[in-house]
C-alpha cells in the first residue's frame, strides 16, 4: 500500500497523532515546537490549527471530562474543556530528559515515556499519571520510550523502546503491573538493521499492530502472532507514527519527521499522510483524570 500526503510539511518533528469524536477530528503534535495541531476531517487540504502548550508537545489524549492531556518536556498540562491550560507538578527535574510518546491504559490512566536528549542509554522511564493525578514509574532503564498500546483484550501491553530495535510484549494487569516481558517482533528480521528503528504504534479491532519505522519509510502491521503482513510505504523516510481515525476509524493516519534534514531536502518530511488499509481502529481511550 501506498499513503496519500494530506498536508504540506508543515511540522519540523511531528508525532502522537490521536483520533477523538470529542475533538470532531484529529490532534496531533510538532514536537519540539511545543505545538499541537488539529484538523476536523481529515481531508486532502483541510485548514490545520496550531496551538502551543509547551517547550515540547510529546503527545495528547482526550480527557472523559472534556479537554484533554498532554505530555510536555518534563510532565504533564490538563487543558480543560474551556482551553484553559493547567500545568501538573514535574515528573522529572533533570533538563537533559523530555517525554516521548505514551497513550491510555483501558483502566484510564495516561502512560507516557521519556528519553535523554542525547538518547544516553537507559536513563528514562515509562511513568503512569493516574485519574487523581498522582504519578508512579512503571518501567525503568529505557533509552527511547515510543509506540504503547494495548491488545483489545488488554491482557498484553505492546511496548517500543526504540535502541532496542524490537516491539516487546508484556502481560498487564491493571493497574500497573507488566510481567513477563518478551520480543513479539525483532524489526531486524525484516528490515536493514540500519533502520529498524520502531516508534509509535497503534493496535486494530482485530489485534494486529501496526509500527511507524523511522528511516525505513514504512509502516508495518503484524498479527497477533507476529508474523507481518501488511507494508505501507511513505514517500519520506522519517515515519513516527501512526493512528487510526475517520468516521468509521478506517483510515491510518501517519506522521513523519524532517528533523535533522537540511531545508532544501526531501520536502514532503514533516507531512501527515494517510491510507485505507482495509482494517478498522479502535476507538481512543480517554484520560479518566
Amino acid at each position: 500500500m501506498k499513503a496519500e500526503q494530506l498536508t504540506a510539511a508543515l511540522a519540523h518533528h511531528a508525532e502522537g497523532p490521536c483520533w477523538s469524536s470529542t475533538w470532531g477530528g484529529l490532534r496531533w503534535v510538532d514536537l519540539l515546537a511545543g505545538d499541537v495541531l488539529s484538523f476536523a476531517d481529515g481531508e486532502v487540504g483541510s485548514a490545520v490549527e496550531r496551538r502551543h502548550v509547551g517547550d515540547v508537545a510529546a503527545c495528547i489524549r482526550p480527557r472523559r471530562q472534556g479537554g484533554a492531556v498532554i505530555a510536555v518536556e518534563r510532565g504533564f498540562v490538563l487543558e480543560e474543556p474551556d482551553g484553559t491550560l493547567l500545568p501538573l507538578p514535574q515528573v522529572w527535574a533533570s533538563e537533559l530528559i523530555r517525554m516521548n510518546d505514551g497513550g491510555c491504559a483501558p483502566d484510564g490512566a495516561f502512560w507516557a515515556g521519556g528519553m535523554a536528549y542525547d538518547q544516553s542509554p537507559g536513563v528514562a522511564s515509562l511513568v503512569r499519571l493516574d485519574p487523581d493525578l498522582s504519578t508512579s514509574t512503571v518501567l525503568a532503564d529505557v533509552t527511547v520510550s515510543n509506540g504503547l498500546e494495548w491488545s483489545p483484550d488488554a491482557t498484553l501491553t505492546y511496548y517500543a523502546d526504540t535502541a532496542t530495535g524490537r516491539i516487546d510484549c508484556f502481560d498487564w494487569t491493571a493497574p500497573t503491573t507488566l510481567t513477563g516481558r518478551r520480543a513479539f517482533v525483532d524489526l531486524s528480521d525484516f528490515v536493514d538493521p540500519e533502520v529498524a528503528n520502531p516508534d509509535g504504534l497503534t493496535v486494530d479491532a482485530e489485534g494486529g499492530v501496526w509500527v511507524a519505522l523511522f528511516g525505513a519509510g514504512q509502516v508495518h502491521r503484524y498479527s497477533p502472532d507476529g508474523e507481518l503482513d501488511a507494508v505501507v510505504e511513505v514517500p519520506t523516510g522519517q515515519v513516527t507514527a501512526c493512528t487510526f481515525g475517520g468516521d468509521s476509524l478506517t483510515q491510518l493516519f501517519i506522521t513523519t519527521s524532517r528533523a535533522g534534514l537540511d531545508p532544501d531536502h526531501d520536502p514532503s518530511a514533516g507531512a501527515l499522510f494517510t491510507v485505507e488499509p482495509g482494517v478498522q481502529g479502535r476507538p481512543v481511550r480517554p484520560f479518566a483524570g
